[in-house]
């Protein structure tokens, strides 16, 4: 089975090569090569490739920016994957979404399911869900995979951002959201979940984050716990940090289909942070380090 990923320069795209190169031919494609709001240039990386299936990890997610630069968050979440989907023929797309198709107002925690209504409360959010709208009416094989609160050791992320202040001002108080909740998930066991799903045949609707939730303030102390890393994290409400884009207050997402199906292959949130760090440790310490 060959495998085309677009989006592979990212956090996710990055991981879902290296997890498809253990089994499989993959090429990846990421801008300026491919950009997958521009026919032309989707045509000829299929028809150059012929792959027999795409994993589209292209998207905007500055979930802020979106909000401004509205046109180009559209482009890639919306039309993007409508493109795609319209010239994959008979090859599957799989395609990465978000928790953002849900307004958040559940009672943590009480999660979402596949069969839930959505109701996004951004413009990230109604891009994302277009998406996979157009994914959906054009591809003849499709996996449409929400995954939420995503870090992993390739770019920029919240963990990462938590240690570099953390090594930066150890006693210095960091106040983090603690009345947010959702599910950590890294990127590494998203992409082996991914490939786990391609191999299967399978498709349709699947939420794929980890099992089991938290807080963002909870995530920020077990991860530095993990790390090792002196740290002084407060807790603080949604309401102390207003921004442009309106989060979800429960991203809480139920992997039921993964369940029903047999085919689950995601992690404890909390255990998959503890081996994150101790896999990536030194290096980590060392950007965050290096980086202004």
């Amino acid at each position: 089975m060959k495998i085309l990923i677009t989006g592979a320069n990212g956090q996710l795209g990055r991981d879902c090569l290296a997890a498809f190169a253990e089994r499989h031919p993959v090429v990846g494609v990421d801008l300026p090569h491919i950009d997958i709001t521009e026919p032309a240039h989707v045509e000829r990386i299929l028809a150059e490739e012929s792959p027999d299936a795409i994993v589209n990890c292209a998207a905007f997610t500055r979930v802020d920016d979106c909000e401004t630069r509205r046109d180009a968050a559209w482009r890639t979440n919306a039309l993007g994957p409508g493109i795609l989907a319209g010239a994959c023929g008979n090859a599957l797309l799989a395609h990465v979404s978000t928790d953002y198709v849900f307004d958040g107002e559940r009672t943590p925690p009480e999660p979402y399911a596949e069969t839930d209504a959505t109701n996004p409360q951004s413009w990230y959010g109604a891009t994302k869900l277009e998406g996979e709208q157009r994914v959906r009416a054009s591809a003849t094989r499709w996996l449409i995979l929400r995954t939420a609160w995503l870090y992993g050791f390739h770019g920029r992320n919240f963990p990462k951002t938590m240690l570099r202040l953390a090594r930066r001002e150890p006693s210095k108080p960091r106040r983090v959201v603690a009345d947010q909740f959702g599910c950590p998930t890294w990127s590494a066991t998203l992409a082996r979940q991914i490939v786990a799903l391609v191999e299967s045949g399978r498709t349709g609707l699947f939420h794929t984050v980890a099992e089991g939730h938290t807080t963002w303030h909870d995530f920020a102390r077990c991860f530095l716990d993990a790390m090792g890393v002196a740290h002084c994290i407060e807790p603080c409400g949604m309401a102390d940090y207003p921004l442009p884009a309106r989060r979800p207050r429960n991203s809480i997402l139920a992997n039921a289909r993964l369940h029903t199906e047999g085919v689950a292959r995601m992690a404890d949130w909390r255990a998959d942070v503890e081996r994150f760090a101790a896999l990536h440790r030194n290096a980590l310490l060392s950007e965050a380090d290096t980086q202004p």
